[in-house]
């Protein structure tokens, strides 16, 4: 039924899906007006077009339910027109590709949470547009020989069973060659870890506001150590590593976001990736590769506290809907 009244998980879904929705939409509206490759451009466009018409139903459901729209986002208020490029046609349909992965997930994990047959149709939806565009991305990438496929396996004789304790390995050495469930969470951490840095690298240059800067930098030099330990890993079985993006960045010190956009971005990325880490340390058997996982788990928890006071000194950090303070409320006469 349609009628129930929208459940705390359900507004919390849609406040989440529009607030990093509107984020990512402002980003895409910058990229689409400096794209030159005609075929990039036009997943732009239709990424666009996607979004707008899921932001006017996510509207719909927060005013049908007397809850405010999150202020989120806007080309009004975060887009500089006329900047400089500061990205290339290649990063930018890797940024689209990535952010699909992101999104997806994103709609997933909001469908999980709703009951409501009219917000589980409108999240079906939003996952098969989502589907859509990350068969577009792949087949572009493909195309034009930009996607790096994973490491390939040769058949084993036969099935086995784990046999003993070594298996597991240790934190110094002789360990065991990586499984291919590993290889899996090792090379979407290490693409995720990879977009991450290079929009840091990229906000670093353009930032107007120092505090942003210093804390951008720090962030690119965390991320740039945790992609080196997990590149190692795959290295010590002479697996490859995913190429970088950094060069796919200009010189260009001309922003053209807001400060409040920039590091908002940066903290969703690191956010998401968070789940992601997650996935990898469930999928570890081996000691040290858990332990690495648990390490840059811990270091980002640390810098997303820092993230968190910049954003709210700055008073950037837009407040969810609240549970009902009782006690407060009972204390009013």
């Amino acid at each position: 039924m349609d009628n129930f009244k929208l459940a705390s998980s359900e507004i919390g879904t849609l406040w989440g899906e529009y607030v990093n929705g509107t984020a990512v939409h402002v980003i895409n509206q910058y990229m689409v007006s400096i794209v030159e490759d005609e075929k990039i451009k036009t997943l732009f466009e239709d990424a666009i077009k996607t979004f707008e018409n899921q932001k006017q139903q996510i509207t719909k459901f927060f005013e049908n339910e007397g809850f405010h729209v999150p202020i989120g986002f806007t080309a009004e208020s975060d887009l500089h027109q006329g900047a400089k490029r500061l990205f290339s046609d290649t990063f930018c349909l890797h940024y689209l590709h990535v952010m699909t992965l992101h999104g997806l997930l994103g709609h997933i994990t909001s469908l999980s949470g709703s009951v409501r047959k009219d917000l589980r149709r409108f999240y079906g939806d939003c996952d098969n547009a989502g589907k859509e565009m990350y068969d577009k991305t792949i087949e572009l990438l493909l195309e034009k020989g930009l996607f790096q496929r994973d490491p390939y396996f040769y058949p084993e004789e036969s099935p086995e069973y784990v046999t003993g304790k070594n298996f597991l390995g240790g934190l110094f050495g002789n360990n065991r060659s990586l499984a291919a469930t590993e290889i899996l969470s090792l090379s979407l951490n290490l693409k995720k870890k990879i977009l991450e840095k290079t929009i840091t690298i990229a906000f670093s240059q353009i930032t107007q506001d120092e505090e942003v800067r210093k804390f951008l930098t720090s962030t690119q030099d965390t991320t740039d150590d945790q992609i080196q330990a997990l590149g190692n890993i795959l290295r010590e079985d002479n697996l490859p590593v995913p190429t970088s993006w950094e060069t796919e960045v200009t010189i260009s010190n001309d922003s053209p976001f807001s400060d409040k956009l920039m590091l908002y971005h940066v903290g969703f990325l690191m956010q998401a990736s968070q789940a992601y880490h997650g996935v990898g340390l469930a999928s570890a058997m081996r000691i040290d590769l858990a332990a690495q996982y648990e390490r840059i788990i811990l270091k980002n928890l640390a810098v997303t506290k820092d993230w968190f006071d910049l954003m709210t000194k700055n008073k950037w950090l837009e407040q969810p809907p609240l549970s009902p303070n009782r006690k407060m409320i009972a204390n009013v006469k």
